[in-house]
C-alpha cells in the first residue's frame, strides 16, 4: 500500500501540534540533557537563560514547520539561537561545544517525536512514511540553521577579537608610554598581573602567514614558553600586525633565568619564527623596562646578516644600545678594526681570534679554546694588530665592542672585501 503525501503531512502536522502543546517540558528536558553532557555550556547563569530561549524557539520553529508544512528554505535561525551563539562567541566558548548542543538536542527531539508517532498510528506504512518525512525535515533545519549559528559564531568571535585586541593594545600602548596608570583596572583589563616579573618578548615571523596564521603561531609559541618557564599564568598577547606580537611573560616571583631555560622555552620547531627577549623585571616599570630592551634588540636581530632565531638582550644589550643608528655603528666599526672588518674569511678568522684573546688575556688559553698551537695564536694576533695598524693595549675596550658588534650584525657592519 502507497502512503499519499497529504496522509504523511496531515500526520506530521498533527504530531508537531501536539508536541508544541507541551513545548515548555520538551525544552526544559533538552536543556538539562545540554547542560549536564556538555560542560562548556553550563556555570553562567545568563548564558544558561539564553541557551533555554535557544532552545525553546528552535523546537517551537521545527514544530511549526511540521504542523504548517512550511518551506525550509524560508527558515532562518531564530532571533534568541542568533543571540546564544554570539554570547558563547564573546566568551570564548569552543565552537565545537555548539554544534554538539545541536546534535544532541536534534537527538533528544526525534527520539520524543518518534515516541508520539509510535502512540498514534498503527499503520505500518504511514509510520515508516512519517518518520522518513520528520527525519528529513529536520535533519535539513538542524543542517540550515546550525550553518547559520556558526557564521554567527565566527563573525562575533572575530569582531570580538579584534575589540579586545584593541582595548588591550590602547591599555599596553598607556602603560609603555609613561601614562598615568590605575594599575588595578590595567590587570583587569588586560587579564595580566603587573605587580610581578616579567619577561618582553617581541616575536615576528619571516615567512608570508595567510590571514591571522602567522599570529596563532606566535600565540602557540608564547604558551609554550609560558609553560616552559613555570606556567604562572596566562602570557600578555598583543598582535602588532599580521606577522609580529608583543609579549610579557609571567615570571611570578622568579627574578632570573638561566639560558638553558630561555633556549628550551623558544624551541617549538618553527623555524620562521623570530624572538627578541629583553632581561627579566619586576612591577609597571618591569613591565616598559623589559620591553624596551625585547624592542631594541629586535632591531639589532633584524640588522643582523644572518641573524640567529633567538636573540636575547643579555647577550646582545650593549651591541643593540650602539646599532640604534647603523649606519653609525657601521663606521665606527670601520674607524676601529681598519681592515680587520674586512668580510672574509681570513679577516673572520683574525677576528675571532682576537674576541677570544680579548676574553681570556693569554695566548695559551685562547689556544686551548680554539684548539690551536700557541704560536698559530701568537701570529694571528701579530696580523689582527696588522690589519688594525694599531696596538691592542691602547684600546682594547672598543675593540671588543666592535668584535661583538661585528659577530652579532655580520656583513651589515662589516666591509666588503677588496675586487
Amino acid at each position: 500500500m502507497v502512503t499519499s503525501a497529504d496522509a504523511v503531512n496531515r500526520e506530521l502536522s498533527a504530531i508537531g501540534a501536539t508536541a508544541a502543546a507541551r513545548l515548555p517540558e520538551l525544552t526544559h528536558e533538552i536543556w538539562q540533557l545540554l547542560t549536564q553532557d556538555i560542560p562548556e555550556l553550563r556555570g553562567d547563569e545568563l548564558v544558561e537563560k539564553l541557551l533555554d530561549a535557544s532552545v525553546e524557539e528552535n523546537v517551537s520553529t521545527l514544530l511549526h514547520v511540521f504542523e504548517h508544512g512550511t518551506s525550509i528554505d524560508q527558515v532562518d535561525a531564530p532571533a534568541a539561537a542568533v543571540e546564544y551563539a554570539r554570547r558563547l562567541a564573546q566568551r570564548g566558548v569552543p565552537i565545537p561545544a555548539l554544534i554538539r548542543a545541536y546534535r544532541v538536542g536534534h537527538g533528544r527531539f526525534l527520539a520524543r517525536c518518534v515516541e508520539e508517532i509510535a502512540v498514534r498510528s498503527r499503520d505500518v506504512d504511514l509510520t515508516a512514511a512519517v518518520m522518513a518525512q520528520l527525519v528529513d525535515v529536520s535533519f535539513r533545519y538542524i543542517d540550515r540553521v546550525s550553518e547559520q549559528v556558526i557564521a554567527t559564531y565566527q563573525r562575533e568571535r572575530d569582531s570580538w577579537l579584534l575589540t579586545q585586541t584593541a582595548v588591550r593594545a590602547a591599555r599596553v600602548r598607556a602603560v609603555l608610554g609613561n601614562e598615568t596608570v590605575d594599575v588595578d583596572a590595567t590587570e583587569s583589563a588586560l587579564g595580566y598581573r603587573l605587580r610581578q616579573h616579567h619577561l618582553g618578548v617581541v616575536a615576528w615571523v619571516t615567512d608570508q602567514p595567510h590571514g591571522s596564521e602567522g599570529l596563532t603561531r606566535l600565540d602557540r609559541l608564547a604558551s609554550a614558553a609560558a609553560r616552559t618557564l613555570g606556567n604562572r599564568g596566562r602570557p600578555l598577547f598583543v598582535p602588532r600586525d599580521e606577522a609580529l606580537a608583543w609579549i610579557w611573560l609571567p615570571l611570578g616571583a622568579d627574578a632570573t633565568v638561566a639560558v638553558d631555560r630561555l633556549t628550551a622555552a623558544f624551541e617549538n620547531g618553527d623555524a620562521s619564527a623570530r624572538i627578541a627577549v629583553g632581561e627579566p623585571a619586576y612591577g609597571l616599570d618591569g613591565f616598559r623596562q623589559t620591553y624596551q630592551q625585547a624592542a631594541r634588540t629586535q632591531g639589532l636581530a633584524l640588522a643582523a646578516r644572518p641573524g640567529t632565531r633567538l636573540t636575547t638582550f643579555a647577550e646582545v644589550g650593549t651591541v643593540a644600545l650602539i646599532c640604534a643608528d647603523v649606519p653609525a655603528a657601521r663606521r665606527w666599526v670601520w674607524a676601529t678594526l681598519g681592515d680587520l672588518a674586512i668580510d672574509d674569511e681570513q679577516h673572520a678568522r683574525l677576528r675571532e681570534t682576537l674576541q677570544v684573546f680579548l676574553s681570556t688575556g693569554s695566548y695559551t688559553a685562547t689556544a686551548e679554546r680554539m684548539m690551536l698551537h700557541k704560536n698559530s695564536v701568537l701570529y694571528r694576533i701579530r696580523k689582527a694588530e696588522e690589519s688594525m695598524a694599531a696596538p691592542i693595549e691602547d684600546r682594547r675596550a672598543d675593540l671588543e665592542l666592535a668584535l661583538r658588534t661585528c659577530h652579532y650584525l655580520g656583513r651589515t657592519v662589516l666591509r666588503p672585501p677588496p675586487e
